[in-house]
């Protein structure tokens, strides 16, 4: 069995892997940090069997994991939230641990975890609710402060952003009346800052907008092509891994 632990407290994260490796309960137990590499290892590796999740992480809260990336596996909160917060995961079926943590805590809920089928949908409604309360206050980007000649800035509103594409380093975004400016930020941290209802992560070279798709096409391999209203460098190729995804993305969405 594999577990993920993803915790930015370096302490925190030996505590938890030496915990599990006493109860004998995992063969792998793997740790990120982040969470941009938590997205990137549920994009390019298979599901664990447990992820164990902090929620206040270095580059934001955890949750934004759920709305960027399908996450299949059971789910143990680790937080040191306030006894109010607590209710919420009593009240919504979710497993939690409180910090600091002990053997018989985490035994207690490994326990609990295996009176379960994987089947019985961890990630269920339940939890989506959960997600939501704690999102609350969460703000996506409405507006971007580009860089441009003359050491200016010029506003640029998330409304009439295309597509974000990267190039051999080179972050640009174009709009959808087809202009393209360079961005400081990483791929992935823009990815963060907007709306995942209206922006997907096709692959990695593109994040491209809702109201900019034209048409789709089916692709080699069960892949899928996106055909946006504006010219792109090249092809944007949806992986047949990451098909439903998007389908279910464009289909439900604002």
């Amino acid at each position: 069995m594999k577990a993920l632990i993803v915790e930015d407290e370096i302490l925190a994260a030996q505590n938890l892997r030496k915990i599990l490796e006493d109860l004998g309960s995992f063969d792998t137990i793997n740790t990120l940090d982040s969470i941009n590499s938590t997205i990137e290892y549920f994009r390019n590796n298979d599901q664990p069997d447990l992820l164990f999740l902090d929620i206040h992480l270095a580059d934001g809260l955890a949750f934004e994991i759920f709305d960027r990336v399908q996450v299949d596996c059971p789910v143990i909160f680790v937080t040191a939230y306030d006894e109010y917060a607590l209710k919420a995961f009593r009240v919504n079926s979710i497993d939690y641990l409180l910090k600091p943590l002990d053997i018989f805590d985490v035994k207690r809920s490994l326990d609990k975890l295996r009176r379960f089928s994987r089947t019985s949908g961890f990630i269920d409604n339940e939890l989506k609710n959960l997600i939501s309360y704690f999102k609350k206050s969460t703000a996506y980007k409405s507006n971007f402060l580009i860089p441009v000649k003359g050491d200016k800035l010029m506003p640029l509103k998330t409304d009439d952003i295309g597509y974000l594409y990267i190039d051999h380093g080179v972050v640009k975004i174009f709009t959808l009346d087809g202009k393209a400016y360079n961005m400081e930020n990483t791929l992935d941290e823009l990815e963060g800052m907007l709306d995942p209802e209206l922006f997907f992560r096709a692959n990695r070279q593109f994040i491209i907008a809702r109201k900019a798709v034209k048409d789709i096409d089916f692709w080699f391999n069960s892949k899928l092509s996106v055909n946006l209203k504006v010219q792109t460098p090249e092809k944007i190729i949806v992986s047949k891994a990451r098909v439903t995804e998007f389908k279910t993305w464009f289909s439900i969405g604002k």
